[in-house]
């Protein structure tokens, strides 16, 4: 039995003790009066649809609570009574709602012919809120939420006292809805919500964010959170409630968590690729020096060199910097041809990558062949949360075109077939963000460009300048590639250590601007 001291203008009698049902609802009706009833949301993943105090707090009640015999209510933005609220509502197990801010008039405007009654609901009003509960009893904390309490009209049975005031008020709080996963911001927006969902037990993490994959501190909460408790490694998110329209649509928030469940990261931390890390690769082909650096070394030493090449970046951001390789798997050869290695050529690389932190791209000379063809004979290393994928269209030969005779180009409509199939991928095996890398130099490589497909929540589209010589003409051709550039993608860039008169040093390379996440050296 929890108790409150409560008015002594008002006595509340005892609120009697009702059994109820574990993980929800109460059974008996004649219950309602006596204890909250509580009931997990139907939808795998409800988001709780707002983004004020009010709003939230009223939302969340209405998505566990089918009852409740009293209610607890703070004031908006009064921090000391949002705790002293927060406590007594926890303890009954009762929802907290917040009143609205009272809005200062204007004293410039011309007085209105009439005013509107003080009990007139602004567009969110917990008033509704206390009627559907049922609540006989309303527990202010704070002047404002007292005031906003007594000069409103709620029915008549409804005594409103304070959560400092001494007479006993005996609520037994509902059975915890110990299976329902409450993700939070961690914002005083969602303060009080985040106390409704812990007075029904439910469990709360505070993300910080509205993505659960953005961050390690996130993934790892929910991974932890999501996590058997007879220690067989399996997961068993349960139902899944987010406090605010920042983590919708629902469908998409229940992809995130059970993708952060995994616990599975990216170098550098979280599963969002970009913002919040750059890359500094080596390319080529290994074993293959002709083709770039990469393969000037075996893979123990390139990975020490990627590491030393990414760590002379780490001065010139704020971000970490990891340290990849783009990989050539598919190399152009004859005049249209391709030659497509094996998968077992490439899985050593891939493996001693990951277990250092070095991200891997699949990069893609496909000759006369289609893109999404080449792509789908690496799946296996692309079902590795390390590895993304780069398309060259330099290399992608046209009816009547050869290689070094032409540049090679890809319709969009090619690219969005390969992002739609790599997003996919990444969605059913629930792995981090990957990055869909476009290889440009000039705009003729990519026809249709601006309908190239950038919005995929899976993948992050990066468009990679290419263009060497003197830093005139690198910049004459980044100037270019900014021209109608589709939206919602980020930026790469390569420098040539033979090719670029002079290379440019790391500094100069990230005071580039729009900002450049991935760099690439050949």
């Amino acid at each position: 039995m929890s108790r409150l001291r409560a008015a002594p203008t008002a006595l509340l009698g005892v609120i009697l003790v009702a059994g109820c049902t574990s993980d929800g609802v109460s059974p008996d009706p004649s219950s309602a009066a006596t204890q909250p009833q509580t009931v997990l949301p139907e939808a795998a993943a409800t988001v709780v649809e707002g983004t004020g105090a009010v709003e939230l707090a009223i939302a969340t009640s209405q998505a566990i609570y089918l009852g409740a015999p009293a209610v607890v209510l703070v004031g908006e933005e009064d921090a000391d009574a949002l705790t002293r609220g927060g406590e007594a509502a926890q303890t009954l197990g009762v929802p907290l709602l917040v009143t609205p801010a009272a809005v200062e008039p204007d004293p410039s405007a011309s007085p209105e012919p009439s005013m509107a009654p003080i009990d007139a609901p602004p567009a969110v009003d917990p008033r509704a809120e206390i009627e559907r509960l049922g609540a006989r009893a309303v527990l202010t904390a704070g002047t404002a939420a007292d005031g906003w309490a007594r000069a409103t009209t709620l029915p008549e049975e409804v005594i409103i006292s304070t959560v400092d005031d001494p007479v006993p008020v005996e609520v037994d709080p509902p059975a915890p809805l110990s299976s329902l996963l409450v993700l939070a911001h961690g914002t005083p927006a969602d303060a009080a919500a985040v106390v409704t969902a812990r007075a029904a037990g439910a469990r709360v993490l505070e993300l910080g964010a509205a993505d659960p994959r953005a961050t390690s501190e996130s993934v790892r909460a929910v991974a932890e959170a999501s996590a058997s408790s007879e220690g067989d490694g399996a997961r068993s998110i349960g139902p899944v409630l987010a406090l605010g329209s920042a983590f919708g649509p629902a469908e998409r928030l229940f992809q995130r968590v059970e993708t952060a469940a995994t616990g599975v990261e990216l170098p550098g931390g979280g599963q969002i690729v970009f913002p919040g890390r750059r890359m500094v690769a080596l390319y080529g082909h290994p074993d293959d020096p002709v083709l770039g650096v990469l393969g000037e070394q075996p893979v123990e030493a390139a990975i020490v060199r990627a590491q030393e090449l990414a760590a002379a970046y780490q001065a010139f951001v704020g971000e970490p910097v990891v340290p990849a390789f783009e990989i050539i798997v598919t190399v152009a050869s004859g005049p249209t041809g391709s030659n497509a290695h094996p998968v077992e050529k490439f899985r050593p690389w891939v493996q001693a990558a990951r277990a250092a932190g070095v991200y891997v791209m699949l990069d893609l000379q496909p000759g006369d062949a289609h893109f999404l063809t080449q792509a789908q004979l690496y799946e296996e290393l692309l079902r590795e949360p390390n590895v993304g994928l780069a398309l060259d269209p330099e290399w992608r030969v046209q009816p009547g075109g050869r290689h070094m005779v032409q540049i090679g180009s890809v319709d969009a409509a090619e690219i969005n077939e390969v992002g739609q199939w790599l997003a996919q991928l990444t969605r059913d095996h629930n792995l981090p963000q990957k990055v869909l890398m476009l290889h440009q130099f000039t705009l003729g490589m990519i026809s249709n460009r601006p309908v190239v497909v950038t919005d995929y929540d899976e993948l992050r589209v990066v468009i990679h300048a290419d263009g060497f010589g003197t830093a005139g003409q690198k910049f004459n051709t980044w100037t270019t590639l900014h021209t109608d550039a589709p939206g919602n993608m980020v930026w790469g860039w390569k420098n040539f250590y033979d090719e670029d008169q002079p290379t440019f040093t790391p500094q100069e390379t990230m005071n580039v601007s729009p900002e450049i996440v991935f760099v690439s050296y050949q």
